[in-house]
């Protein structure tokens, strides 16, 4: 599976602690940016990965700013992208249970390495589910 990762420069640290542990399992990690700790804007990173995903170069994306709101907003503006911010486990897996989100969003000024660690993994692990949550998935799309 493909990942498209993004972040602004509060995330940098993150985003690459990130990576390593999903590419150790396995995972392909492409980096859209940012790298630098210099003040960049989130809906540019969040709006370069959200588009990844919709056009299918990356399966999924993990994007990261200093609470994750603001460039998972940005994420949702891109039509067909269920961005989720999510600052444990359970609502990650339930985004992609229920949600069928394909970006997982976090705040690096939020959570640590480890507990991202967990959420991601929660996240990749889950799977949708179909049925009733299906139809619900079907409604949010008719409003784009």
């Amino acid at each position: 599976m493909k990942i498209g990762f993004g972040c602004d420069h509060v995330g940098v640290d993150l985003k690459h602690a990130l990576m390593a542990h999903l590419e150790e399992k396995g995972y392909e990690c492409i980096d859209y940016g940012t790298d630098e700790g210099v003040r960049v804007d989130y809906p540019d990173y969040g709006h370069i990965v959200a588009h990844k995903v919709a056009e299918g170069e990356v399966d999924k994306g993990v994007l990261i700013c200093g609470t994750g709101i603001g460039i998972s907003l940005a994420a949702n503006k891109v039509p067909g992208i269920r961005a989720a911010v999510c600052s444990e486990p359970y609502s990650a897996a339930m985004a992609v249970r229920h949600n069928n989100a394909q970006i997982i969003a976090m705040g690096a000024r939020v959570v640590g390495e480890e507990l991202a660690k967990c959420i991601v993994d929660a996240f990749f692990d889950a799977e949708f589910e179909g049925g009733r949550h299906a139809r619900r998935v079907e409604k949010i799309e008719e409003v784009c």
